[in-house]
Formats: C-alpha cells, structure tokens, sequence
C-alpha cells in the first residue's frame, strides 16, 4: 500500500494538533502550556486549510480574462479571524501569567496550586 502525499499532510496535521494537546495536559509550566495550545490551534488551522484547500479554483479577482469557478473567499476570512483571535487570547493568556508570575517565585501549576489552598 503506498501513502500519497495528502495522507502524509493529514498524519502530519493530525500529529501536530496531538502534540499540542498532550502538551497542555502534561506540560507544569504555564508558558509550556500556552506553546502547546499555539501549537495545537496552528494543526487545527492547517487542518482547515487542507481540508479546503482545491485545485482548478480561481481567486476572486475581477480580470479581462473569464474564469469558470472561483474560491468562495469566506472561508478564508474566517480562517485569518482564527488566526486573530488566536494570536490576541495567547498574549491576554501571557500578561495573566505575568501577573500571577509577580506574586509566586514559579510558574509550576502544582506549586502555585499548593499556595492557594484554603
């Protein structure tokens, strides 16, 4: 059996979006586990761009030439959206661990979860 390129390009995806999940789930540091779900969203969004990524569409741009089918451009406006709001809660995620790194010597979360016990 051989494997073609997009089930290489689906495995990587795939593997890509588990390393980042496995590292928000073992990973101590809260900086460790904010690159984890960097790693994760970035697999997912790649995940989505393969899935729609097709061959003979056109960009939808108005030329003198005609074009059969173009590319719905919507979901690529909600693909940089993602990307966005991904990109701004990973720096709200890092002023919060700025904050909680001004009150404890460690980023450790059993640590700082041992400091918090009523």
């Amino acid at each position: 059996m051989q494997l073609g390129g997009d089930t290489i390009l689906y495995a990587c995806v795939y593997a890509t979006i588990l390393m980042g999940f496995l590292g928000i789930i073992f990973k101590e540091n809260l900086v460790m586990k904010i690159i984890a779900m960097d790693v994760m969203s970035t697999g997912v969004i790649a995940l989505f761009v393969l899935v729609a990524a097709r061959t003979g569409v056109y960009t939808p741009i108005l030329t003198e030439m005609p074009k059969s089918s173009y590319a719905d451009p919507v979901p690529q406006a909600v693909i940089l959206t993602a990307i966005v709001i991904g990109f701004s809660i990973q720096a709200l995620m890092l002023v919060g661990v700025m904050k909680l790194a001004r009150d404890n010597p460690t980023l450790e979360t059993r640590v700082i979860e041992k400091g918090y016990e009523p």
